[in-house]
């Protein structure tokens, strides 16, 4: 770490063109993350362009910066993105360890003849980067952003290389991948860092309420149709799943974004180690997992899901129809039977 963070200082020294990219329906934490590492590049004189392979949710629209980040799927966007990644002299890829992980835009890093630097706490990762910032024990990738920062910049004070808007960022990505400070994940470390962030003056209460506390009413309604009518717990597996057609997406206008954080009400439900969540939509099923304690849903989705993630939260897709995607799903429960009971 210490050999690259001198070989980024000596890149870093003089003015490049660099490209920020992160994965597909970004989250929190690699939309912080990407926006809290394009303001301080920025702020050292490099010309930056942040660009995600799809749309943001909704919940995500205030955080600062995030105007000028460009869509890869939309047609108006996509020619800048070509034109912004041939130029670059470093792409920087945030959140993810996959190039698959960039839908279309995947093909488009791989080629261009830019230096790659990966900035990302996932496991097993391709090693497509030149420079690679990756921890597992990391709880965020905008810890290992704010921790880079403070190496690249020893000695200083923390107000002097980040800014408030900075800081909300990175807090954004923190907060929510940790889900808000409750998950295993937290260390002493996510706690020095959050501390250090906060030295800036930004307001933690108002950054949480944008995320958590600023949903329409139809999100809420939506809500309240899935909890009552759409989980299902299997007790002799200790897991709950929720399963949404595309059909009832487009009876309650449910956006992308009102999906988000769903699957973590199936981990309420008493006894319940692991939880997911099958929606279809646009021809594709996309798979949420959860899971506590000693569970690993992570191996479950890349066993059975082309999926991956982390111990205790993972995703998976599948081209399967939504029955067939389940049925699989339910197929495979026996064989997980002994490690989900013997959770403690």
């Amino acid at each position: 770490m210490n050999q690259t963070v001198e070989e980024l200082i000596t890149f870093f020294s003089t003015p490049q063109n660099i490209v920020i990219t992160m994965h597909r329906d970004p989250d929190a934490d690699a939309l912080g993350s990407s926006l809290g590492w394009a303001s301080y590049l920025i702020q050292k004189g490099h010309a930056v362009t942040v660009i995600s392979p799809t749309d943001y949710t909704a919940n995500l629209a205030w955080l600062p910066g995030i105007e000028q980040v460009l869509i890869y799927e939309r047609a108006g966007d996509q020619r800048i993105c070509k034109t912004k990644i041939e130029e670059a002299s470093l792409i920087c890829c945030l959140d993810f360890s996959v190039l698959s992980r960039l839908k279309d835009l995947g093909k488009v890093v791989q080629d261009a003849k830019a230096d790659k630097m990966m900035i990302d706490h996932h496991l097993e990762p391709e090693h497509f980067a030149k420079w690679m910032i990756w921890d597992t024990y990391a709880a965020a990738t905008a810890q290992l952003v704010y921790s880079l920062i403070r190496e690249m910049e020893p000695g200083a004070a923390v107000t002097d290389v980040i800014n408030k808007s900075m800081a909300e960022c990175l807090y954004a990505g923190i907060m929510t991948d940790t889900g808000s400070f409750r998950h295993a994940n937290v260390t002493p470390e996510v706690h020095l860092a959050v501390a250090d962030l906060m030295l800036t003056g930004f307001d933690a209460s108002r950054v949480h309420r944008l995320i958590y506390d600023n949903a329409p009413l139809s999100r809420l309604q939506f809500l309240g149709y899935v909890l009552s009518q759409k989980l299902i717990v299997i007790p002799e597996f200790r897991t709950a799943y929720m399963v949404l057609t595309e059909a009832e997406l487009i009876r309650y206008n449910s956006s992308p974004g009102e999906t988000e954080g769903i699957v973590n009400y199936g981990l309420q439900v008493e006894n319940v180690v692991m939880s997911a969540l099958f929606i279809e939509r646009k021809g594709e099923i996309k798979i949420s997992f959860r899971s506590v304690g000693g569970f690993s849903v992570r191996d479950l989705a890349s066993s059975h899901f082309s999926g991956g993630g982390h111990k205790n939260a993972s995703g998976g897709r599948s081209e399967q129809s939504i029955k067939e995607t389940v049925d699989r799903f339910l197929s495979v429960l026996p064989s997980y039977r002994e490690a989900l009971l013997s959770v403690d």
